[in-house]
């Protein structure tokens, strides 16, 4: 196969690894990644969801936490998690075109 979709630990969804340029997939590879895509596409604003979850639990444990050690290494979850949200937002955003198809 010359593409797969792969677990991302850090993002938590299944993201395209195309082994071949995109306009070098035929008509029916290009939709077919693209069907498979939207699949997993889907998943994100759930995704988003329950990171948001996390980041509102570690600000809350930031509010009542008095050692500054532990302070900065939640403050780093939060900025790792916030970053996490940011790629999410990008992945969802990304649309493919096919040959005579064009997303609008």
């Amino acid at each position: 196969m010359s593409y797969t979709f792969t677990l991302d630990q850090r993002l938590g969804i299944y993201i395209p690894e195309l082994i071949k340029d995109w306009d070098d997939y035929t008509l029916v590879e290009q939709e077919q990644i693209l069907a498979e895509w939207e699949a997993y596409r889907s998943d994100i604003p759930n995704r988003i969801k329950e990171i948001e979850k996390i980041i509102v639990s570690k600000l809350e444990e930031l509010n009542q936490e008095d050692n500054f050690i532990r302070s900065c290494a939640l403050n780093s979850d939060i900025a790792e998690l916030a970053s996490a949200i940011n790629d999410l937002n990008i992945w969802f955003r990304i649309q493919q075109e096919t040959e005579g198809r064009i997303h609008r």
